[in-house]
C-alpha cells in the first residue's frame, strides 16, 4: 500500500492542486470544473446508464479489435522472419501504412464499412495490427541462429522450430508490441468515435463538450483514462507473470 502511494503520489498531488485551483478561483470553473462537480456528473451518468452503456460499447470495440490484431499480427510477424516470399509480399504494406496517421484512414473506413461499429473496429484493428507485426518480426529476427540450427539438427520441423524455439524466445518483444497496441487501441477508439459514431465514450465526450456540459465531459474523459490505466496495469501484471523466468 505504501509503495503504491509513493508511486502514484504525483497523480494525487495533481488532483489536490486541481481542487485547490478551482476552489479558490485561480482558474475558470467553465474551463476546469471542480472535482466535486465532476464526481457528481460521473455518479449521475452512471446511475442513468449513459456512461456504462457508452463505455461498454467502446471497450467492446477496442478489445475485440485488439484480440483479432494479436491473432493475425503475431503469426504474420513470425512468418515474415522465416519466409522470404511472405516478407516480400507483406513488408511493403507494413512500411507504407506504419508511419501513416491512422485517423487519415477514417474516410476510407466510412466508404468501405459504413457508419456502424465495423468501420471503427477496422480502424482500431489496423492501427493495433502494425506494431504487433513489427514487434513479432523484430523479436523473431533477434533469436540466435544457433538455437534454430540446434533444433534442426535434432530433427525439428520448420513449424516446430517456429512454435517451440522462435516464439518463446521472441515473446518479450512480442508482449512489448502488444502493450503498444493496447495503448493505440484506446487512442483510436476515442478518435474514431469523435468522427464517426452515434454511441461510445468518444461520441459522449464530443456531444457533452458541444453542449457545454463540461463536468460531465471531464467525467467521461476520466473514465477513459481510468479504463486505459487499469487495462495497462492488468496487462503489465500479465507480462510480469509470463516473463517471470527472466527474473534472477
Amino acid at each position: 500500500m505504501q509503495r503504491a502511494l509513493i508511486r502514484y503520489a504525483p497523480l494525487l498531488l495533481l488532483l489536490l492542486a486541481w481542487q485547490a485551483a478551482t476552489q479558490f478561483g485561480l482558474v475558470s470553473a467553465q474551463m476546469v470544473p471542480r472535482l466535486s462537480q465532476i464526481g457528481q456528473a460521473f455518479w449521475s451518468m452512471t446511475v442513468s446508464g449513459d456512461l456504462p452503456m457508452n463505455a461498454g460499447m467502446s471497450l467492446m470495440r477496442a478489445l475485440v479489435s485488439l484480440a483479432v490484431a494479436i491473432v493475425v499480427g503475431v503469426p504474420a510477424g513470425l512468418l515474415m522472419s522465416t519466409s522470404r516470399s511472405f516478407k516480400l509480399v507483406v513488408n511493403p504494406f507494413v512500411q507504407l501504412i506504419y508511419p501513416m496517421p491512422k485517423s487519415a484512414l477514417v474516410p476510407l473506413m466510412i466508404i468501405w464499412f459504413g457508419l456502424g461499429s465495423l468501420s471503427k473496429m477496422m480502424l482500431i484493428f489496423l492501427g493495433s495490427l502494425l506494431p504487433i507485426i513489427v514487434s513479432s518480426y523484430n523479436g523473431a529476427r533477434s533469436v540466435s541462429p544457433i538455437l534454430r540450427w540446434s533444433a534442426a539438427s535434432f530433427g525439428a520441423t520448420r513449424m516446430q522450430i517456429l512454435r517451440e524455439v522462435i516464439l518463446p524466445a521472441a515473446m518479450p518483444e512480442i508482449l512489448n508490441g502488444i502493450r503498444t497496441a493496447l495503448a493505440l487501441s484506446f487512442i483510436l477508439m476515442v478518435t474514431s468515435e469523435f468522427i464517426i459514431a452515434k454511441d461510445g465514450i468518444g461520441f459522449l465526450i464530443a456531444s457533452l463538450g458541444d453542449g457545454g456540459a463540461y463536468p460531465a465531459m471531464f467525467a467521461a474523459i476520466f473514465t477513459v483514462a481510468g479504463a486505459g490505466f487499469i487495462a495497462d496495469r492488468l496487462y503489465g501484471a500479465f507480462v510480469r507473470r509470463q516473463l517471470r523466468w527472466r527474473d534472477p
